[in-house]
């Protein structure tokens, strides 16, 4: 079982930008250092609180940097970007990190980006797949290209100079080319079933209660049968909300601190996807209505907070909750006390992973 970190990343109005950028970086940092397996980062671009607008130009700082973990795209939005644009960055940035590249893709997940790029009215699952598959089709083939879609058309016919390598998208240094990765949020998602289709990997997000979590690798599941794949649980990564505390005592009091970051977090969360008529991802019972729900009735299902042993129990009766799964992502949480999440990152690691790592991986092989 690895162990990953996950930014979106959110943060508050506290903030510039500058100092979010330089924590979001200092955080990554911190987390190689830990020996983390993972870093992923995502992407918005009109939205105050989830200032990266790149997720390649981030982690291009990060690969002189790291030398161990994983540079993942958490994830890239393909309705906002030409594909043949994200195969090019794609493939370059695999071999600038020499491999250690995940292709987390998704179809975007904020209103405004829908409106500045167009695309509110437009089914932007359909175009993801549209442009995974001609991000797929540049990587395998070479020069001409013509392949046309709904949504986009990549062409270079005329002006082809094979003996001068003109006309040639660059091609992944991994081979065949990175791992594909989607998230889900939904019930019961759409989505899972479509990576579990595609034979991409599945992320469950943070926000989400077990009962949901489970309910994305049933459709993964579903979708893998479908298309005669195998469906592989040390494929699923899985997100949450996590504090390793000294003791019960200091988890108790930061999370009872007005407007600590986690609470911020949610509230943010809460308030938009709320707006957006998206409350159902979370639901905490299955059989509850999103009408009555709380906000501390969403922290008490989705935040883990206490110290190691509790941590580590909870995350035990989590895996019997959900099923077995192959990688933990922590979710990153604006750094208000700097020490206490540089300690619970470390804790995490340390104390935490010892415990969960084996039960996991005994689960893995049964």
């Amino acid at each position: 079982m690895r162990l990953g970190l996950f930014m979106m990343p959110l943060h508050t109005l506290k903030l510039s930008y500058k100092e979010m950028y330089d924590q979001d970086v200092e955080a990554a940092l911190h987390a190689e250092r830990l020996g983390y397996d993972e870093f992923w980062i995502g992407e918005h671009t009109s939205v105050r609180v989830e200032p990266v607008s790149n997720t390649f130009q981030f982690l291009s700082l990060l690969v002189p940097q790291t030398k161990n973990m994983k540079l993942c795209t958490g994830v890239v939005n393909l309705p906002q970007h030409h594909p043949a644009r994200v195969a090019a960055d794609a493939a370059m940035f695999d071999h600038m990190s020499n491999g250690r590249f995940i292709m987390g893709i998704g179809p975007g997940g904020l209103a405004s980006d829908f409106e500045l790029f167009g695309t509110t009215e437009k089914n932007r699952q359909e175009m993801m797949i549209e442009a995974a598959e001609i991000i797929e089709r540049i990587w395998r083939t070479t020069p001409p290209y013509d392949i046309a879609g709904q949504y986009w058309t990549v062409k270079i016919k005329d002006t082809v100079q094979d003996d001068l390598g003109i006309g040639l998208i660059p091609k992944p240094f991994q081979t065949p080319f990175p791992t594909f990765c989607t998230s889900a949020m939904s019930p019961h998602s759409t989505t899972a079933k479509l990576a579990g289709q595609r034979g991409w990997h599945l992320i469950s997000a943070n926000f989400n209660a077990p009962w949901v979590v489970r309910s994305h690798w049933e459709a993964y599941q579903a979708g893998a049968a479908a298309a005669g794949k195998r469906a592989d649980p040390a494929t699923w990564r899985i997100a949450r909300s996590i504090l390793v505390t000294r003791d019960a005592a200091e988890a108790r009091d930061y999370l009872a601190e007005s407007g600590n970051a986690i609470w911020s977090y949610y509230n943010y969360l809460y308030t938009q996807l709320g707006r957006a008529g998206a409350r159902k991802i979370f639901q905490t019972r299955k059989d509850g209505n999103v009408e009555d729900l709380t906000l501390d009735e969403v922290m008490d299902a989705m935040v883990i907070a206490g110290p190691p042993g509790y941590v580590a129990d909870r995350l035990v009766a989590f895996i019997d909750e959900v099923g077995p799964f192959g990688t933990l992502l922590a979710a990153f949480h604006e750094w208000d006390r700097k020490q206490l999440w540089q300690s619970s990152m470390r804790r995490m690691i340390e104390e935490v992973m010892p415990k969960v790592r084996p039960y996991c991986e005994k689960k893995l092989a049964a």
